[in-house]
């Protein structure tokens, strides 16, 4: 008995120091990354950040010659997740689509790039909700895969078109997924018919609610610390994330291309053309983003006075059927009372006649019938005839 219980006590000793060393590097974890936090927020900037949602904004930090490397990170991190082979060089690409024909629409990409592998990748960021994206993005990949093709080539020279769609705005119901892929496969087996054609659809709102529900993890996730980035200004609520900025400073203190990437960032927002340039396409976007909203609230409000005409339709119709119903019961009922009126009438004439017949008196039959002395003299005048 003795020995068993020594071995609890052991037992549960190593079980004790077990988690009192869980607790020591936890506490240890919490303490460097405390330190990590004052060192990072001394470098809060005081200037007003771009919303890198903002193409103009998006371009000039990933579509800049001089941010190559960012953008080749930014990209791979995207890429990885579709198995994709990580890209080491690209070439921007500053061209339009369209315009074969007079009547084509010409659409000017937000930033389109080719590989050393010679896939060409468009990537498109959305503020507003124009509700076409999908088309939008189907669109845009078949006149740049069909483009690809000049006179005398061949089709072996065509080559993969990405589609990369960044959106500020939930586009896919049927997940909370915000970042989501698509090739064409076999309806039954799955397998792919070919890597030429591929789909991201990358939805902000659905990433910042993941972070403020605690599923991410930018220290472990590249893809998930360069979308938080894009996220952490929110220009249309006019609110900034400060939560997810110190997050990413501190990762950024590890994460040279981040750490360039931020300050890059800082130093857009702080340069006063860059700034120019940017607060007249951020007010082009919400004069747009206002202009559709009073069109939906006058769409709505006609929806809502056409839904009123019709339900006033529908009861002065109601009501036009209830006043006929109840004419028509009144002249049924008009029309038996006329017809017990003229049974009765038959009636008391075949009674009077009876009793005529039988010899009785006028003045009897008029008491019994009712019948006016009128009435009793034209019963007469019809049985003489």
């Amino acid at each position: 008995m003795p020995q068993i219980c020594l071995r609890k006590v052991y037992a549960s000793s190593e079980i004790i120091s077990l988690h009192v060393q869980e607790d020591i590097k936890s506490y240890n974890k919490y303490q460097r990354r405390k330190e990590r936090t004052k060192k990072a927020l001394h470098r809060i900037p005081d200037v007003q950040l771009m919303d890198l949602k903002v193409d103009y904004a998006f371009k000039q930090l990933f579509g800049n010659e001089k941010n190559k490397d960012i953008t080749v990170v930014f990209l791979n991190a995207i890429l990885a997740k579709s198995g994709r082979s990580p890209i080491q060089q690209l070439y921007f690409q500053n061209i339009e689509i369209g315009g074969e024909y007079e009547e084509d629409k010409k659409s000017r990409l937000d930033l389109l790039i080719r590989t050393e592998n010679k896939e060409w990748v468009n990537i498109e960021i959305q503020i507003n909700n124009e509700y076409n994206m999908i088309k939008r993005s189907l669109y845009y990949w078949s006149r740049l895969f069909s483009e690809q093709l000049k006179k005398e080539q061949s089709y072996k020279e065509l080559y993969p078109v990405i589609s990369i769609n960044i959106m500020h705005f939930n586009l896919l119901d049927e997940t909370d997924a915000f970042h989501n892929i698509f090739h064409l496969h076999e309806i039954k087996q799955k397998y792919p018919l070919t890597d030429m054609i591929e789909f991201h659809f990358v939805e902000i709102p659905k990433l910042i609610t993941a972070w403020k529900n605690n599923q991410l993890d930018p220290w472990e996730d590249v893809l998930t610390r360069w979308l938080l980035l894009l996220g952490t200004v929110d220009r249309q609520r006019n609110h900034f994330y400060e939560d997810i900025y110190q997050e990413l400073e501190e990762i950024a203190m590890v994460d040279k291309t981040l750490n360039v990437a931020m300050r890059v960032w800082e130093d857009l927002s702080r340069t006063e053309e860059e700034r120019r340039e940017y607060e007249i396409r951020l007010k082009q976007i919400l004069d747009e983003q206002s202009k559709k909203r009073d069109r939906e609230l006058l769409e709505q409000e006609m929806e809502e006075v056409k839904e009123q005409k019709e339900e006033m339709k529908i009861e002065k119709e109601e009501v036009e059927k209830q006043r006929e119903e109840m004419k028509m019961e009144k002249e049924e009922a008009e029309r038996k009372k006329l017809e017990a009126e003229s049974a009765l009438k038959e009636s008391t004439k075949q009674t009077a006649l009876k009793m005529l017949e039988q010899g009785i008196s006028q003045t009897a039959i008029l008491q019994v019938t009712g019948l006016t002395l009128q009435q009793f003299e034209v019963i007469q005048q019809e049985t003489s005839r």
